[in-house]
């Protein structure tokens, strides 16, 4: 089989981006669809306790996963940058400390995990009758966290190297096993929320594991053992732009985290319905990352090879693209959301009309907003792709403030509401200070690029 890596310094911006884009969009399609179903599969057999349960777990698991994917994130964007300048050898040496790097953080991760989980579910003030659930989901999420790493660094080198083909098939593969488990686990086996667990660290497993043949066809990325040395420069460069995409990710995650403390002192059912909802944010999020890697890695490499010119040019055409697909997918889930959100989860019939009417609240917000978040991904992956990660870790801390002041005051004053505004408010602080990273930081590249007479 042939390589799909693509150098993005050459050709019509807006098409590279929109090629590049499509099958990680198609890839997360497959992943919110082994999301959903977990979810579903969750509600509709464990019942609304379970799903709160799945729901009260979410962001202790991902202030881990933050901390992976800011690394990988940075990972990619050094690769980029020596793939873009075609430097073979710190390319290779780039991916061999990459691969050491990756493993050391997945082992300390794992242990603080394991440690810390009760604590996290007890800081968040889940309601009792959930922790026993939520401890064991969190806690089998935890053991995978060496599959996770090592399937974000594999999937991230592709990107970097413009290759989006093979992250699309190793999600395909990934959502069809997750799903038959979560069926086999959950329906047949009975081993309850755990199983749902079990299904997605095994659908991540496979993931990595297709991956791994395309990594070893890339002539660029065949190391030798002296490129698994660490080279402290190269350390250096990789934890100068992956500290702070780790930390805008805590500071996420810190964010929802809030969040979800007080949503935790509404009823179960409210618990559930914002679960739910927030599965369905993954939905509408479809397109953003995949939109956000295609311009990290397009503005990287250009940033790479000194073709400024072509990053303005491929900004402009990402920036009318993003918003367009935002309003269709915008208006599909208006269209489509109750019944969608019906199927997560059973019980009586005022149980399940109460659950899907929080979540089909929340959804119409985000869904009233979703441009946003879709300007958001663009301004904070080309910034980002520029080499600056610092400014898009200021525009979280902006996140994190909205989010937090917008959770605690408005659900005083207006009640559930203001949990759900809480969410598109985060994403318009963020914005506004993305869009100045972006402009102050290309200026200051061209500045140095410029002649000296």
């Amino acid at each position: 089989m042939k390589s799909h890596v693509k150098l993005m310094t050459e050709g019509k911006p807006v098409r590279l981006i929109v090629t590049f884009a499509f099958p990680l969009m198609i890839g997360n399609i497959f992943q919110q669809l082994y999301s959903v179903a977990d979810s579903m599969i969750v509600g509709k057999t464990l019942g609304v306790a379970a799903l709160a349960a799945l729901g009260a777990s979410t962001w202790p698991n991902w202030i881990f996963l933050g901390v992976v994917m800011g690394l990988s994130q940075g990972i990619s964007i050094t690769l980029a940058h020596s793939f873009g300048r075609g430097d073979e050898v710190m390319l290779r040496k780039g991916f061999g400390n990459a691969i050491v790097l990756s493993a050391a953080f997945a082992a300390c991760l794992l242990v603080t995990g394991e440690m810390l989980a009760p604590e996290m579910l007890m800081l968040l003030g889940t309601p009792e009758e959930l922790i026993p659930q939520a401890l064991v989901y969190l806690r089998i999420s935890y053991a995978g966290i060496p599959i996770i790493t090592a399937y974000n660094l594999l999937a991230s080198t592709l990107r970097a190297l413009g290759d989006s083909r093979t992250p699309l098939y190793a999600m395909i593969v990934a959502s069809v096993v997750n799903i038959v488990l979560d069926l086999t686990f959950v329906c047949v086996f009975r081993w309850g929320i755990g199983g749902a667990a079990w299904a997605t660290i095994i659908a991540q497993f496979f993931s990595a594991l297709l991956c791994t043949p395309a990594i070893f066809r890339i002539r660029h990325l065949h190391i030798r053992r002296t490129d698994l040395v660490p080279d402290i420069l190269l350390l250096r460069s990789v934890a100068v732009l992956s500290a702070p995409m780790m930390l805008q990710n805590f500071l996420i995650v810190v964010g929802g985290m809030v969040v979800q403390s007080v949503v935790n002192t509404f009823s179960v059912t409210f618990i559930a319905g914002f679960t739910a909802g927030a599965k369905m944010h993954g939905v509408l999020e479809i397109a953003t990352s995949s939109f956000g890697f295609a311009m990290t890695t397009y503005v990287a490499q250009n940033l790479g090879a000194g073709r400024i010119d072509r990053i303005h040019e491929g900004v402009r055409s990402a920036f009318w693209a993003a918003i367009a697909t935002a309003c269709v997918i915008a208006a599909v889930m208006l269209l489509t959301g109750r019944m969608i959100l019906s199927g997560f989860v059973s019980g009586t019939p005022e149980e399940i009309k109460a659950t899907v009417d929080v979540a089909y609240r929340y959804l119409a917000i985000m869904c009233v907003c979703l441009p946003v978040l879709y300007l958001l991904y663009i301004f904070r992956s080309s910034t980002q792709g520029l080499g600056n990660t610092f400014l898009p870790m200021v525009s979280a801390f902006a996140e994190l403030v909205m989010r937090i002041a917008s959770a605690l005051i408005l659900a005083r004053v207006i009640g559930e509401t203001g949990l759900f505004i809480a969410e598109v408010a985060a994403w318009g602080g963020a914005v506004i200070v993305l869009v100045f990273s972006y402009f102050y930081t290309i200026r200051k590249i061209e500045r140095k690029a410029e002649p000296v007479c």
